[in-house]
Formats: C-alpha cells, structure tokens, sequence
C-alpha cells in the first residue's frame, strides 16, 4: 500500500490538481455507476437496438500494476509525478525495498495516472465504437460498450485492442447480457431491460475506522 510512503502529500496534492483536469477531458467516456449508463443506454436503444445488438464488458487485468512508470509521467506531463512515481518505498520483514514497476496502491495520485494512462490508450478504440453509432464508457478498469457489429468483427477488433500496449490486457464478455459495475444489462430480441447488479462476492460489511485499506 502507497498510504504511509514519503510521498504521500505531493500525491495529494498532485491529485487535487490532475484530477479535475482529466474529469473535464474525460467526461463523454467516463462514468462512476450504472444508473449514469442507464440514460444513455435508453436513450441509444430507441433508434439503435436491434435483437442482433451486442454487448460487452471488458476487464482492464492489474491496471494499477502494469503502467509503466515513463509513460505513465509522460501523461501528466509534471516533473513531480516522475518524483512520486520512482520514490515508493515498503517495508517487509524488516526489509526495505524500492518499487521498480508500477505505481503504488493506495496513493492518492495513482487512479489518476491509470486514468489518464488509459485516455490516451483508449482514443482510438472509442472512435472505432462511437463513429458507426455505439457507446462506449469506463470506470478505471472496467469497460462498456453497446455496438451493431458481428460477433466475429467484434472478437476480431477486442484481439487488435490487446496488442496496442503490451502492458494492457483486456478480459471481454460479449454476447446479449453483461454486467457492469452495479448494473445488470440485456438485450431482450430488441428490447433493453436493465437492473441492480451484485457481484457474488459482495458482502455488506464496513471496515474499522482504523483500517488503512484504501
């Protein structure tokens, strides 16, 4: 975990900058729950849904882990990052080590450094999807997208997406229903039905005040 590293208040402070930033850029593909998908999808279906429609959710693997550091500086383009990102340090069984790879979990800077990681990575496949009248949206490592495309040339293009960056790795589902976030999607031979998604892991528990989960 990055919550106690040295650098841990220029990440804030960093983050307090970059974040509202990449909001602002990022707002057409961006999305925090469901129920801000829901409306699109509503209201995309009137015109565009056929039984044929496909859906798909995509699973960006160890986001957080596989940024690479110089690229990952180049994005925010701030001589401070490259100082937050090459200065993790943890202690293991009274050892000491420096993190060479990745970014560290639970700094504040680091969802956004993933973020715009992936804006960058993404720009191509969201005009692929939007130009010909699909949906596309993200949170962090999660993807949506709704498309009028055969399965094959769907599968075909999700296999050309995995070798843009050889550190991201996309999982997908596709098919007539998916899961996305809190959200439950279907495509019902035309029709769009939609409800509460929970992951089978879910459990409603809070954790101590104390905790230094992030």
């Amino acid at each position: 975990s990055g919550l106690k590293h040295p650098t841990i208040k220029i990440s804030k402070y960093l983050d307090e900058l970059l974040r509202p930033l990449f909001d602002k850029i990022a707002l057409k593909t961006t999305v925090t729950s469901g129920f801000e998908v829901i409306k699109q999808l509503h209201e995309w279906s009137t015109h565009n849904l056929h039984k044929d429609t496909l859906l798909c959710a995509i699973y960006v693997v160890d986001l957080y882990t596989m940024i690479p550091q110089t690229e990952g500086v180049l994005a925010i383009k701030k001589i401070l990052s490259r100082f937050v990102l090459k200065n993790n340090y943890f202690s293991y069984e009274d050892q000491y080590y420096h993190q060479i790879r990745g970014v560290a979990m639970g700094s504040p800077l680091t969802l956004t450094i993933a973020n715009c990681y992936m804006f960058f990575f993404q720009r191509n496949i969201v005009k692929q999807i939007t130009n010909p009248g699909g949906i596309y949206v993200r949170y962090i490592d999660d993807i949506f997208i709704i498309i009028n495309w055969p399965t094959q040339h769907l599968h075909k293009q999700i296999d050309l997406w995995n070798n843009i960056d050889s550190n991201i790795k996309l999982i997908a589902q596709v098919g007539h229903s998916s899961n996305f976030l809190d959200l439950y999607v279907e495509n019902m031979n035309g029709h769009l039905f939609t409800k509460v998604y929970r992951k089978p892991s879910y459990e409603p528990y809070y954790l101590p005040f104390n905790s230094i989960h992030p």
